[in-house]
């Protein structure tokens, strides 16, 4: 099993940063893991021109390559790349995909502009292309859930020989969260994204946060 980011996230306003309004586009960080005869890609999040080159430039691949795609939750700034893998299976954390189902379901049946309508069956019909993710994607790769920021947040729990490695979604929004111990505001419940915190602060060695780079996790390495 290996792992590569492909492309460092960013949020479109850092909240524990000194900035005084939004500068940019939200979108999630890119890994690729490839173990058994599965090459995941863990949110695709920038829109395919920019990602497809990114993958090659970072890997080698193409998209032709990846078998699966995994989401480690719904939200658009995880997914904006995803039609270029459009032959892949696309995979998501059971619990995500049925409460953010029903949700835009509800949406769709009290919504009266027609214009917004086409727009959430838009996101129902990609909902349902999402298939339920099982327990253990591949040998060394398990789901992580770490519900809170959305009902059904799951990260991928990675286990090479010497450490442990959690691609953490929104669990663990940036290096600031983590050594800060601070969830993503505007979290769906906010002691759920806590506890998930406390999970993820617990059990991994190496964090791939939502929206930052890989980091060492110092407090559980007790550095």
């Amino acid at each position: 099993m290996d792992f590569r980011v492909i492309s460092i996230g960013a949020l479109s306003r850092h909240e524990l940063w000194d900035q005084p309004r939004a500068d940019g586009t939200a979108h999630a960080t890119t890994t690729l893991v490839r173990s058994d005869d599965r090459v995941i890609l863990v949110d695709p999040a920038l829109p395919a021109q920019a990602l497809v080159p990114r993958l090659t430039e970072r890997s080698g691949l193409e998209p032709g390559d990846i078998t699966t795609v995994f989401l480690t939750n719904f939200r658009p700034a995880h997914r904006m790349g995803l039609a270029a893998f459009d032959h892949a299976e696309w995979l998501i954390f059971e619990e995500e995909r049925e409460r953010i189902g029903r949700q835009l379901v509800a949406r769709f049946d009290q919504e009266d502009d027609n214009q917004l309508r086409r727009l959430i069956e838009q996101e129902i019909q990609l909902l349902q292309r999402c298939q339920a993710a099982p327990d253990k994607l591949a040998s060394q790769v398990d789901l992580f859930p770490s519900p809170g920021f959305t009902p059904g947040t799951c990260g991928l729990l990675l286990t090479p020989t010497d450490s442990t490695v959690l691609i953490a979604g929104d669990a663990v929004a940036t290096s600031e969260h983590l050594e800060q111990g601070r969830v993503l505001k505007g979290a769906f419940d906010i002691e759920k994204a806590q506890e998930s915190l406390r999970e993820a602060i617990e059990i991994a060695d190496w964090i791939v946060p939502g929206h930052d780079n890989l980091v060492p996790n110092r407090t559980k390495r007790g550095f």
